[in-house]
């Protein structure tokens, strides 16, 4: 199975947390706070591989994690990182943003990596808050959480030269003649399900890859036929060679040739841009020159005639796709899109209060998310701290104005407790 798209979620390590911990040896009779501190989280990296020809390892799995961090130990001894974690996709896949659909990265040559979350921030032991007036703090970081992403992982066929035109006017033939690919050749619409690659040797110059695009039809950006989905695949490809039928019982291959056009221009207009040689196809059947001259008159333009089927002017139209391929030579790479979004400094502040009843009081904000995820709220050291950053953040001011009273219930996330002020 050709699977050629696919959607995952990926979540970077968390850290681990930092140790509470004090110093017990007979030999020290003084000792103070020795709590390591957590190891970081691993990475979430991609790597794209020419090993790999399909998406179809993201069918099942969908959800991929790096290792967590480890808690810190006593002693001074630091938490061991989380283990990376290393997702292969095939050259030429596309990784987006779910959301807002923007591109993140194009792995577009074999054995190129790319991080797209880093591991999360091990919390930090006792040890590092020790002062002159506290020498003994009871109260040790907790690991931050790492990020995670929804995301589109987008198969786009690295190939040089993509040979496109309706279905049954002999793309297929022509790539297995031009390449000795074996693609599966039928006389009925829609024999090829899946984009077919052949390689051209270099009695032609530099040798490159050629591919047959199915599901090209009119209405094919608009989700009819095959729909829109084999049209990616037409985005890395350097020249087209758009193939036209010359036999008498088919439709004009004028209207064909627009139909064609039209679905790319709906589809990316900057495709018509890309160079293009036209073929007359079938040339060796009945009618087919006088379609050809036909064609000429109202195009204006030149036109190649080949037979793929009995191999006349293959050679001649590989010698010209080569030709404009040494003009061509560099590759279609996607520029990144996705920026990561930072929070201002009264983004970071704010936060919202909601009373769902009576006697409760729900507040949010991304600040308050942050604190409640590094603060040891069962030490007294934490707990003082977190009081100190409702006070001085004004959410205390802000409940009071909503009127909250002694034995209310405030929720923040996970956490839920009893107001007395």
């Amino acid at each position: 199975m050709f699977v050629d798209k696919a959607k995952i979620k990926i979540t970077g390590g968390n850290g681990g947390n930092g140790c509470m911990s004090f110093l017990r040896d007979r030999h020290t009779p003084n000792g103070g706070p020795d709590g390591g501190d957590g190891g970081r989280g691993g990475d979430i990296i991609f790597r794209a591989t020419k090993d790999m020809s399909t998406l179809m390892d993201f069918k099942f799995k969908r959800h991929f994690k790096a290792e967590n961090g480890e808690d810190g130990r006593k002693k001074n001894s630091s938490g061991k990182y989380g283990e990376h974690l290393i997702i292969n996709v095939p050259v030429g896949t596309i990784i987006r943003e779910a959301i807002s659909g923007k591109i993140m990265v194009d792995m577009s040559k074999d054995g190129e990596e790319k991080v797209i979350i880093k591991g999360a921030r091990g919390g930090r032991g006792n040890q590092h808050f020790a002062t002159s007036v506290m020498q003994a703090p009871k109260y040790a970081e907790k690991g931050k959480k790492s990020k995670e992403y929804d995301i589109i992982l987008e198969l786009k066929l690295l190939a040089d030269v993509g040979i496109i035109g309706m279905p049954n006017v002999g793309k297929s033939t022509l790539l297995k003649m031009a390449t000795n690919a074996n693609p599966k050749i039928a006389n009925y619409h829609f024999t090829t399900l899946t984009p077919n690659l052949g390689v051209v040797r270099s009695k032609y110059g530099t040798d490159f890859v050629l591919a047959d695009i199915p599901g090209l039809v009119e209405g094919a950006s608009d989700g009819v036929g095959l729909g829109y989905d084999f049209l990616r695949h037409v985005e890395r490809t350097k020249i087209f060679i758009h193939v036209l039928d010359m036999s008498e019982q088919t439709e004009d291959p004028l209207n064909s040739l627009e139909k064609i056009n039209n679905e790319l221009k709906k589809y990316k207009p900057e495709l018509l841009e890309r160079p293009t040689v036209i073929v007359a196809n079938k040339m060796d059947l009945p009618e087919s020159s006088k379609k050809l001259e036909e064609l000429i008159k109202k195009i204006n333009k030149d036109i190649l005639p080949i037979s793929a089927a009995t191999n006349r002017g293959i050679n001649e139209l590989l010698e010209k796709v080569a030709y404009l391929l040494e003009k061509h030579k560099e590759d279609i790479v996607f520029k990144e899109e996705y920026e990561e979004y930072i929070e201002t400094e009264e983004e970071k502040t704010s936060f919202t209060i909601e009373k769902p009843s009576a006697r409760i009081f729900d507040i949010r904000g991304t600040g308050i998310a942050k604190m409640l995820g590094y603060t040891s709220l069962e030490t007294e050291k934490g707990f003082a701290f977190f009081q100190k950053y409702l006070r001085e953040n004004g959410i205390i001011k802000a409940l009071e104005e909503k009127g909250i009273e002694e034995g209310d219930t405030v929720r923040m996330y996970d956490l839920e407790f009893e107001y007395y002020p």
